[in-house]
């Protein structure tokens, strides 16, 4: 399973990500960037590009284990 965080104070809307990988990135607008926070393995390469071309490295990516996963047990409420 892969996830990304987008630091959104850093990007500046280059758009490198949305033209490297339309799959999870996309323009929303001239400034707005929208993303799937867990995109699909099979998208890793392209996700890998996306991120090394930022120019102000506004894309994190991190790989987790499936078991790594935090699942609430049923009934269990996390809102504060």
């Amino acid at each position: 399973m892969v996830r990304i965080a987008v630091d959104l104070n850093r990007c500046q809307g280059y758009a490198q990500c949305a033209f490297l990988a339309p799959e999870i990135f996309t323009m929303h607008g001239d400034e707005a960037l929208l993303y799937e926070p867990e995109p699909d393995e099979a998208l890793r390469e392209k996700l890998d590009r996306a991120a090394a071309a930022c120019p102000v490295q506004a894309v994190l990516v991190d790989a987790v284990e499936p078991d790594a996963v935090d699942v609430p047990a049923e009934g269990v409420s996390h809102a504060r």
